[in-house]
Order: C-alpha cells, then sequence, then structure tokens
C-alpha cells in the first residue's frame, strides 16, 4: 500500500512539475488539478513535462477562487479520479503547487504504515478555534455568502450586516457539528471514500456551496462522521502571519525546515533554487523516522509575528510608523532630562559628564539650535543642529537621537524657553528620567541689562509655559520618572537630590558626589523677585525664597563650589 497525492496548482507550474516527478518516481501516483483560469499554453507545457510517468494524471479543470466552493469541487473530483484509478492507495495528501517535500517518500510512507487507519486532518469546532481572521467564526455556517469576498469586498460585508440585522440563520443539516481546520489534509482510502459515497453528499454540497471558506470546513466536518482515528493536525508544515495570510519559506529558511521534521512544507517561494535543489535530491537527508514537530519553530513565527506587529521598541521607519500611543515603547532606551538646571548651574552639562557613563548635551530643543555634546553640527544618524528642521518634526528628533545611541545614555537640558512640542511626549515615556528646578528661569533674567517692562513680559512668558509643562508632569497620565523641585528648595540642600539622579542615572557606580557644580551669582535674586511683584507680575514657581537667601548663600560660598567633608 502506498499514499497517493493530489495537487492543486495555479502558479509555477514548472516547480509542481519538479514536485510531481519527485513523488511519481518515488512510486506514489499523483493526481493533479491545474485552475482553468491558467492558459492553454501553460497547461499543454504543464502535461508536457510529465507525460512520461505513468502515475501522473491530471483531473477535471475548475476556475478555483480563494474562499469559494470552486476549491472544494476541485478537490472532490481529483480525490475521485485518485479512488477510481489507483487501487493500492491506503492514503490520500492533499497538497498544493506552492508545496515542497522535506523529507524522502519512503519515510513518509512507512510513517503512514504504522497508522494505517488514522486521519491526519486539522478540525475542531468553532469555539475552539483561535486562529480564524475576519470575525467569523460560527455564523459561516448559519449565514449566506454569495458574494466574494476579495472582487465584490463591499457587496459581501452589506449582505453579511443585513443578515444579522434581520436575524436571519441557515439550519445546519441535521448530525452535523462544524469544524475548520487546514485545508491540506492526509486521510485514510476508507474516510475519503465515505465522504464522497455518502448517500446524502447532495445535500451536504449544496448546504457548503453557502459556506464561507468551505475548503476549510467541507472535510474538517464530514471526516468527524466517517473516521475511526483522527489526529487533529496536518502533516503539511503552514505557518500564517497575523493577518491569516501563509508565510513564504525563502532559500535562507533551509536549516529551518530541516528543524520541523516535517515531512512538506508550504508556501516555497518559486525561485528558492536552493531549497528545491537540496530536498528533491535523491541525497537528502534522512531524519531517522523524526515525529514531525513544527512546534520546534513556532518560537521563531512568534518572535516574527511580534516584531511585525509590534516592531522594535522606539523605531520608527518608513515601512513601520506606528499611531500615537499604540508605539511598542516610545522610545528605544532610557535617557534624562534636565530641566532648569543650566539656569542655576554653571557648566552643568560638563560637570554631569564626569560623574556619569552618558552623553550630557545641552538645549536640544533651544530656538537657535540643537546643542549636541561638544558643540557638534552632526550627531549619529546625520540629525543636524538646524533648528528648522528639527522642529518639522521634534518627536522624531528625539526618538531618532535616543536609538542612533543605543547603548549610550543619553541627557540634555531643558528650560521653558526651549522648544516644548515634546512635552506631552517624554511625560508619557517610560523611559524619561525628568527632573526639574522650577523657576531657574527667572536667574538669567534677573541679570540681564534691559528695560524692566520687557522683562516682566518675558518673565511672565516663561512662567506660563513653564506651568503648563508642571501641568502635564502632574497628570495621571505620567509615566516617565519626574522629580519636581523649587528653586527656592534646590539652593537648600543641593547635594541630596543630585546624588539621587546620579544614581538613578548609573545605579552601578559606588562613587559619591564629593563636589557640588558650581552654582550661578544669586545675588540681588530675591530683589528681582520682588521687582516682578511691584510691577504687577506674581511669581508662582520659585517656592519660598526666604530673605537674603541668595546674598546669604554666596557668601557662605565665597565663590568655591560646595564641598562634602
Amino acid at each position: 500500500m502506498t499514499v497517493g497525492f493530489i495537487m492543486m496548482c495555479h502558479t509555477a507550474l514548472d516547480r509542481a512539475a519538479q514536485v510531481a516527478r519527485f513523488w511519481a518516481e518515488g512510486g506514489a501516483p499523483v493526481v493533479i488539478h491545474v485552475d482553468a483560469r491558467v492558459t492553454a499554453h501553460d497547461y499543454k507545457s504543464f502535461k508536457k513535462a510529465l507525460a512520461d510517468l505513468d502515475n501522473v494524471s491530471f483531473s477535471r479543470r475548475y476556475k478555483c477562487e480563494w474562499g469559494t466552493w470552486s476549491l472544494v469541487a476541485a478537490s472532490q473530483a481529483a480525490a475521485e479520479q485518485m479512488l477510481e484509478r489507483h487501487a493500492e492507495v491506503r492514503h490520500v495528501y492533499l497538497a498544493s503547487g506552492s508545496c515542497l517535500p522535506l523529507r524522502p517518500l519512503k519515510e513518509l510512507t512507512d510513517y503512514l504504515d504504522a497508522r494505517p487507519f488514522t486521519d491526519f486532518i486539522e478540525s475542531v469546532t468553532t469555539t475552539e478555534v483561535g486562529w480564524t481572521v475576519g470575525g467569523i467564526d460560527i455564523e459561516r455556517f448559519t449565514l449566506r455568502f454569495p458574494f466574494s469576498w476579495k472582487k465584490q469586498r463591499r457587496l459581501f460585508d452589506r449582505y453579511v450586516e443585513f443578515q444579522r440585522r434581520v436575524g436571519f440563520k441557515r439550519r445546519i443539516p441535521s448530525g452535523l457539528v462544524p469544524h475548520l481546520g487546514s485545508q491540506w489534509w492526509c486521510l485514510t482510502r476508507q474516510t475519503l471514500s465515505a465522504i464522497l459515497q455518502d448517500p446524502d453528499r447532495p445535500l451536504y454540497d449544496r448546504y457548503f456551496k453557502r459556506v464561507w471558506i468551505p475548503d476549510e470546513s467541507y472535510f474538517q466536518t464530514l471526516a468527524r462522521l466517517y473516521a475511526t482515528s483522527i489526529e487533529s493536525r496536518s502533516l503539511t508544515l503552514t505557518k500564517f502571519d497575523f493577518q491569516g495570510k501563509p508565510h513564504i519559506f525563502y532559500d535562507d529558511h533551509l536549516q529551518l525546515l530541516r528543524r520541523s521534521d516535517c515531512f512538506i512544507a508550504r508556501k516555497i517561494w518559486p525561485r528558492a533554487d536552493r531549497l528545491y535543489q537540496t530536498f528533491l535530491s535523491k541525497n537528502a537527508e534522512s531524519s531517522a523516522m523524526a515525529e514531525p514537530n513544527p512546534a520546534k519553530i513556532d518560537r521563531l513565527f512568534s518572535k516574527s509575528i511580534e516584531r511585525r506587529t509590534r516592531g522594535r521598541p522606539g523605531l520608527y521607519m518608513q515601512s513601520r510608523y506606528p499611531k500615537k500611543d499604540h508605539e511598542n515603547g516610545k522610545t528605544s532606551a532610557p535617557y534624562s532630562v534636565f530641566h532648569g538646571f543650566s539656569d542655576l548651574f554653571e557648566n552643568f552639562d560638563g560637570w554631569l559628564a564626569k560623574y556619569v557613563g552618558a552623553r550630557v548635551h545641552g538645549h536640544l530643543y533651544a530656538p537657535e539650535r540643537a546643542e549636541f555634546a561638544g558643540g557638534e553640527r552632526m550627531f549619529n544618524g546625520c540629525l543636524t543642529d538646524d533648528p528648522v528642521l528639527r522642529d518639522y518634526n521634534p518627536r522624531a528628533f528625539l526618538t531618532n537621537l535616543i536609538w542612533n545611541s543605543r547603548g549610550e545614555r543619553q541627557c540634555f537640558m531643558f528650560s521653558p524657553r526651549d522648544n516644548q512640542a515634546n512635552n506631552w511626549f517624554t511625560a508619557t515615556d517610560p523611559n524619561a528620567q525628568i527632573s526639574v528646578i522650577t523657576g531657574a528661569w527667572a536667574l538669567p533674567l534677573s541679570r540681564m541689562n534691559e528695560n524692566f517692562a520687557t522683562i516682566r513680559r518675558e518673565a511672565a512668558r516663561l512662567q506660563k509655559r513653564e506651568l503648563e509643562h508642571l501641568e502635564i508632569l502632574r497628570s495621571m497620565y505620567v509615566k516617565a520618572r519626574v522629580r519636581i523641585w523649587t528653586v527656592a528648595d534646590f539652593i537648600e540642600n543641593p547635594m541630596e537630590p543630585l546624588q539621587t539622579i546620579i544614581d538613578e542615572i548609573s545605579p552601578r557606580a559606588t562613587r559619591r558626589l564629593t563636589e557640588a557644580p558650581q552654582m550661578v551669582e544669586l545675588t540681588g535674586f530675591r530683589q528681582f523677585l520682588q521687582n516682578l511683584k511691584n510691577q504687577g507680575m506674581q511669581p508662582l514657581v520659585m517656592g519660598d525664597f526666604p530673605l537674603d537667601a541668595g546674598e546669604e548663600r554666596n557668601a557662605n560660598r565665597r565663590g568655591r563650589p560646595y564641598l562634602v567633608k
């Protein structure tokens, strides 16, 4: 006894001929169905290429369309021809023209001989199916589908919605329990002949002609009526993406296919010369009767689907640009934002770079230019310091900067003077560490030699901007690590918050701070705040600045940095 193959072909007929010859020369009969839409010239050439093989025949041709009854009708005709002409066949294997045998035919024959009464067909009830795509499970059996899903999609959707609205339901023939599964099966002669010779077959055929995608349910349902032993799995390795489309195997999948130990794989790229040469060779490697185990490679396909649907964290590109709030991570790595620190401390970025293993930039969103570390005009990934290009898409500027410098933490300064377009983005980014000294923006204003009315207007503008930013940072939607101090509180004890920030950026570093960065001149700052009040502006974000705090601090400091002894 042997196994017979039914091949459903419509493209790449030269490759289908190679596979058919491989099976036929191995002693297995092959019945081929060629889509009626294939040109007469190609069909004749295909038949001529296999004319020397007595155990290869061609069945009646149908115009086949995905999701319609034509696929079932074609497989029925080919199966009837197989059973009628080849009495030696005990198992019938349904394959496609894009299938490729991965193991010698004798191994498949021996495997089936050891299981003479077992049908290999994926067959599960609709409640147990998790792979259907399109939102139609049990309804494919209770509604009518006279329109093509591919060619008449609008009519298809509207007719389905109409049937749902009026409550229409078809009656499932008595005794049938709808099952679904892969259309690539291997049935015993006993089960297949029972399905094709059933007295109620006209009733079943009439019913399934209006079922959606009947090739995934006709044999899967009827096999449950006659099979004595079903293994609900396909011997054909098929993998599908998140849209329900089959994965295509290429030459670089050679080792992956070998590892699966499956007998046949689908779908193979027609130009995968290496795959066809390797697996159709007479000296193909044997798997020593290993059990087919596609689970060996399931992990890789799961990862590929995850990569396809979710992408890599923080990567935005032309081929995958996720919608807002649908990203797999807004940025690719942790980074730090220092709001107000450069206004309170002199050369703060240089001081910070000495204590943390990070790239410390200036004000990346300054109005004049992006202040890259070291005064560079160009950064990784050809990011330019041009403010026009940066402000065209501030979010992409930041995500590209983080992505292009993976492996090195990025830090940058920020203030109300800078472009505020990214405030919500950074606040809702779990990778962001945002440290804020409120009111520090007023320190440079206190030293400006300008008309005080101009200074007051600028102070009011900056305070309004900072209040808006603080409102965002205190929102319930914030996911960043946020710390906020007023400038008055920070001046009183700068070492403790600085040490906390350093420890979070470099958690493995055990070095304690022994020196604080140099503070800017604070003399006259309290009086400056009082002058703002006198001019009608109320400073709200500086904190409770004590009387003569600036003068007292500068007197104690005498121009030297803080020391911890």
